[in-house]
């Protein structure tokens, strides 16, 4: 895929996440989300984003088992359109959150988004480090979760129910196996092969593993304190 190719990959991913964001005006908004319109059609698209890339991303390794071997060098039409189809979702999804929500919040993901695009944009660029992106969109099988932590939030869905429990436990065992493992993995790979990265893409790589990982300790904080902790410290007052 030449780099042409690739960019116009983005470009139609971009489309496309876009006209799906447009179709769930046309599907309905429930009742309880109408209070907040945007942020149900931003986490909709986003949770479509992250089945198809987490499911994707295994779907390369399993396809290409020797991918997991040179992470740099070897990758298949298939792994570097999924890249080239995640950063057509980040992309979408920045411009969607400066136009129409901008906050604190807000340009803490764009930050963390802008992270992205730059790191995978050298990949569809180079050719090169197709299996570590790959790698990092494991990531996203724990975002199905965490996605859907926040559309039962929206739909008022009580969080004593047992629906909303069971995703919370799903949601912290996946961010313990996808997200922290997988970081701290990607974050050992790279220091392992400094030898054989440029300086350049070394220096990004490290800044943004940093960003990224200072982010995800944030997050994984205020789940704990909100889904686990906040039940503990509500039974401590009454008694």
């Amino acid at each position: 895929m030449r780099v042409s190719h690739g960019l116009l990959a983005v470009f139609i991913s971009t489309g496309l996440f876009c006209l799906l964001n447009k179709c769930l005006t046309l599907i309905g908004i429930p009742k309880t989300a109408q209070k907040s319109t945007w942020r149900w059609k931003n986490i909709c698209t986003s949770f479509v984003h992250s089945i198809l890339t987490g499911v994707g991303s295994v779907l390369c390794f399993w396809e290409t088992p020797e991918m997991a071997e040179d992470l740099i060098s070897i990758h298949t039409p298939f792994s570097r359109g999924l890249i080239c189809f995640s950063v057509g979702y980040f992309l979408y999804d920045t411009l969607d959150m400066f136009l129409f929500n901008r906050g604190r919040q807000t340009y803490e993901l764009i930050g963390h988004h802008c992270v992205i695009l730059c790191c995978f944009g050298i990949t569809i660029v180079t050719h090169l480090y197709v299996g570590y992106a790959v790698v990092a969109l494991i990531v996203e099988l724990n975002s199905i979760f965490l996605h859907l932590r926040q559309l039962f939030q929206i739909l008022e869905i009580s969080r004593g129910s047992a629906l909303y429990r069971l995703n919370s436990l799903i949601n912290l065992a996946t961010y313990i196996c996808f997200r922290i493992v997988t970081l701290c993995w990607m974050t050992r790979w790279l220091v392992i092969n400094r030898d054989g990265i440029p300086l350049l893409f070394y220096s990004f790589g490290s800044v943004g593993m940093a960003i990224v990982i200072l982010m995800n300790i944030v997050l994984f904080y205020r789940l704990i304190h909100s889904d686990f902790l906040r039940k503990r410290d509500s039974a401590t007052k009454v008694e």
